[in-house]
């Protein structure tokens, strides 16, 4: 046997009842584990003896690890399990692994024709640093990988999440996965949801912001924009530098009617949500591990501040940009009928949806998309087995899917704005560029990217030929008063030219 296995921590108040004798001789589990400086979400691994890895648990508490963010630390703590197995069926531990070692184990995982569960280029890049993470802080030299070496990346590296929906589709979407909707765009008799304004106006918020899911999902309810701008299409926030990953504070935009569509979910379903928490004393029979901090103070500015006092009475305060998401949970505002959660999105039982959660919302609305839109038949095979034409019958879509389409709409009305509507020349457009940036650093910068290329290469890759396509297209033009496509008529176009981006047209067309 030589199966490594992985066991994580829980929040506090999620361990569930343990048995009154203890467990395997400990008495308080959640307090010994604790007490040796293991926080929720760490790993514990278990050696294919049965025993936990103390050598593991000592790289787990460290500043190397400890420090980075919960998903990331779930992310590389998965990954590092079967490099382990592989290590431990050739009878090395992972201090005594050599280039070679892991030269063997990249061409099974990614290129193997015997491995039916092959990974990309962009899984490997993403498990190659987290190797080399552990294998610098164990001192192990030569390192047997190392992601800063070209020749130890993946040379196909484009993220396998990409996703693009045009607008249209978003609203197919939205109409059969969250409100329930046949194909003739009615409510189906047996539909029945009690989050529907909460679930659209999330996925509104982030198609209008570009927000990610941890940063949308994250806020808090006075963190909604409330200014607008000149002309009143847009509102303006700020994204807290915790909730981001480059741990900078953002402005973000969001269109008025996305603000609004949140608006009518805090005062309809989430207020409901709120009541009948109350009604039934959920607040005050919090968990004690779960802490509630009542918040008494907003201070504005360029560092807002929060104050708050717990339970206990003790006050405290921070910067609301250090906040990070589980503290954000804790907080309480003071309501007409006593505590109130703080946190935005909330549950049907009036408590903090974890931002994961999300991903749940996205798959159930895609599974009635496909129980809508595609036959018994077609539903019965697997999807990762269907055919494309199969595929391309339902959309598909996942938080993240929210980003890439806000980021492919933005270049494409920006390059339109830049191309058509201003009638720049060459020059103007040149000197245009050079004085605010062009609509690729443009974007860049609306989704918070510190380099434009990760714009280009992870987020925009099918729509990359954009500018040269309409250089092409306007040096073939002659006639100046020729009718301006429309929005909905590029993003068509560009479904039919482009692999990736899916369109209503070709939706319907598929299914009629």
């Amino acid at each position: 046997m030589s199966e490594w296995h992985v066991v994580w921590v829980p929040d506090r108040w999620r361990w569930g009842p343990l048995p009154a004798e203890g467990v395997l001789g400990v008495q308080d589990l959640p307090e010994a584990v604790a007490r040796i400086g293991l926080l929720p979400g760490d790993p514990v691994y278990i050696r294919p003896d049965g025993m936990v890895d103390r050598d593991l648990l000592d790289f787990v508490r460290s500043e190397v690890f400890r420090n980075l963010e919960r998903e990331t630390k779930r992310n590389y703590g998965t990954d590092y399990r079967p490099l382990l197995s592989f290590l431990s069926s050739r009878g090395l531990s992972w201090r005594q692994a050599a280039p070679q070692d892991l030269a063997d184990y990249r061409n099974w995982r990614c290129d193997a024709p015997q491995n039916p569960s092959r990974i990309s280029g962009t899984k490997w890049d993403r498990e190659a640093a987290a190797f080399t993470k552990l294998f610098k802080w164990g001192k192990v030299y030569p390192l047997p990988v190392d992601v800063s070496r070209q020749e130890d990346r993946a040379a196909d590296s484009v993220s396998a999440r990409v996703s693009w929906l045009t607008p249209r589709t978003w609203g197919l979407w939205s109409d059969i996965g969250l409100r329930g909707h046949t194909l003739a765009r009615v409510s189906a008799p047996e539909w029945e949801s009690r989050t529907e304004l909460r679930n659209t106006a999330f996925v509104q918020l982030l198609l209008s912001s570009g927000l990610r899911r941890q940063e949308g999902g994250g806020l808090l309810l006075f963190e909604l924009p409330t200014q607008r701008l000149r002309h009143g299409r847009y509102m303006h926030g700020r994204i807290a530098g915790a909730l981001t990953r480059s741990k900078n504070s953002r402005t973000y935009y969001a269109s008025v009617d996305a603000v609004g569509q949140v608006e009518a979910y805090v005062q309809s379903e989430r207020a409901w949500a709120i009541q009948r928490a109350q009604e039934a004393g959920r607040y005050e029979r919090l968990p004690v591990m779960q802490q509630m901090r009542l918040v008494t103070k907003v201070t504005h500015g360029l560092k807002p501040k929060i104050e708050w006092v717990d339970r206990d009475g003790v006050v405290g305060s921070q910067e609301l940009s250090r906040l990070k998401w589980h503290e954000r949970q804790w907080l309480f505002l003071e309501g007409p009928d006593g505590p109130e959660p703080a946190w935005l999105w909330l549950t049907e039982q009036g408590l903090p949806m974890d931002p994961d959660r999300w991903n749940g919302v996205f798959r159930m609305a895609n599974l009635r998309c496909e129980n809508v839109l595609l036959t018994m038949e077609e539903r019965s095979i697997t999807r990762g087995l269907r055919l494309t034409e199969v595929q391309s019958k339902s959309p598909y879509a996942t938080p993240h899917s929210t980003r890439h389409s806000f980021a492919l709409f933005m270049l494409i009305l920006l390059n339109d704005l830049f191309e058509k509507r201003y009638g720049l020349t060459g020059k103007d457009r040149r000197d245009f560029a050079l004085l605010f940036g062009d609509p690729w650093w443009l974007v860049k910068t609306l989704l918070g990217h510190a380099d434009v290329e990760t714009t280009k290469r992870h987020y925009l890759a099918p729509v990359a030929h954009l500018q040269l396509d309409s250089i092409l297209a306007a040096a073939a033009t002659t006639d100046e008063d020729q009718d301006i496509e429309d929005i909905n008529g590029v993003f068509a176009r560009l479904a039919r030219e482009t692999a990736g981006i899916q369109d209503v047209d070709a939706l319907i067309g598929a299914t009629a």
